[in-house]
């Protein structure tokens, strides 16, 4: 075999392996590419305002007009099937002067702030209808009921309140939370038509 044969096929041979070498560092460019793009997120398509906490852990949903106008409140629903309740922005409590002043659980015929559920069980939780009175709350001239808007499994109420009732004015969407009811995956779906998605909520109740 000639020189010249021998160093034709040592350069193709380097050629070859000069395109495999280019092109398996082109993969790992890709890759580096991928995962700076996982863990630095372009700026431009970050949301101006982080989501919290809530919009993190919960689907959001609203019940408006529950049973009486302007009687608005939320439905914070976990993965885990609880449902946090709470009074939306729109309530028509916030709407008087001074904002709500106080906040009583007695009502019905038995006193939610003494609920005691225990065990996986949840031996104790009282079943209430979706138009069950939760609670009352009092501004300086008038009185709302807050009612349970799913039906369930009542496991606790917010004993917070009834000694900082002001948290319903300050945080009704966070500590300010009434009460957590656990209802049945069946339950769930049909009271689920009724209410309304954030997107929804915002434009029928104009809020930013």
């Amino acid at each position: 075999m000639s020189n010249h044969v021998i160093e034709e096929s040592n350069s193709s041979a380097t050629k070859e392996l000069e395109q495999k070498q280019e092109k398996e560092k082109e993969e790992e460019e890709d890759e580096d590419d991928e995962l700076r793009k996982l863990l630095l997120p372009d700026v431009c398509n970050l949301p101006s305002v982080p989501p919290s906490a809530v919009e993190s852990n919960f689907a959001i949903y609203f019940a408006l007009d529950f049973m009486k106008p302007g009687h608005d409140q939320y439905v914070y629903r976990h993965a885990n099937g609880l449902c946090v309740i709470g009074l939306a922005p729109s309530h028509v409590s916030f709407k008087d002067e001074g904002g709500i002043t106080a906040i009583d659980f007695n009502v019905g015929k038995s006193d939610r702030s003494g609920v005691k559920v225990t065990g996986k069980r949840k031996k104790n939780a009282q079943h209430f209808e979706s138009n069950t009175a939760l609670c009352k709350v009092s501004t300086k001239n008038d009185s709302y009921i807050v009612r349970c808007c799913v039906k369930g499994s009542l496991l606790e109420v917010n004993q917070q309140l009834i000694k900082q009732p002001e948290l319903l004015n300050a945080s009704a969407d966070r500590e300010g939370y009434i009460a957590i009811i656990m209802p049945k995956p069946a339950d769930w779906l049909k009271i689920k038509a009724s209410l309304v998605s954030v997107e929804e909520y915002k434009k029928l109740r104009e809020v930013s």
